[in-house]
C-alpha cells in the first residue's frame, strides 16, 4: 500500500542517532544517509518498499509535529516492541504508552507508544499471539 512515509525533524543528527536505534531494535536495515541533503532512509527486510525517512522539512520551514498523526512499526515480537520502546526512551524520545496488550484492536495486539526527540509520534506493534 505504501511507498514511502517521511518524517521530519529539526535536528537531523539528533534524529538519526534516535531512529537508528529504533530501527536497530526492530531489525531494519539503513537504506541510505546523506547528511548533505540531509534525509534518511531505511527499508524493509526483503530491501523493498515501503522505506521510512526521516529529513529536515524541503520548504525550508521550521518542524512541526501533526496532532492526531502517527507512525507504526511492525514489531516482530513482544520483545521487540519492548526493545524498540526502550531504545527510544534511551535515545531521547518519551513515552506515550508503555508497553502491553491492547485488547480494544484486537485480541493479540501488543504494542507501545512513544514521541522522538522532534514530538513525532510513533507505534511499535506485534499482531501475534504470545
Amino acid at each position: 500500500m505504501f511507498s514511502h512515509v517521511f518524517v521530519s525533524v529539526s535536528d537531523f543528527e539528533r534524529a538519526l542517532v534516535f531512529h537508528s536505534a529504533v530501527m536497530a531494535s526492530l531489525g531494519v536495515e539503513l537504506r541510505f544517509c546523506e547528511r548533505d541533503k540531509p534525509w534518511a532512509g531505511w527499508h524493509s527486510a526483503d530491501r523493498s518498499r515501503p522505506f521510512f525517512v526521516i529529513c529536515k522539512p524541503w520548504n525550508g520551514q521550521p518542524h512541526a509535529p501533526g496532532n492526531g498523526q502517527m507512525v507504526a512499526f511492525a514489531a516482530p515480537s513482544r520483545a521487540a516492541v519492548h526493545a524498540a520502546h526502550q531504545a527510544a526512551l534511551d535515545h531521547g524520545g518519551s513515552c506515550e504508552g508503555a508497553p502491553g496488550p491492547r485488547p480494544q484492536y484486537h485480541a493479540h495486539y501488543y504494542g507501545a507508544y512513544f514521541r522522538d526527540p522532534d514530538g513525532n509520534k510513533f507505534c511499535v506493534a506485534c499482531h501475534a499471539p504470545a
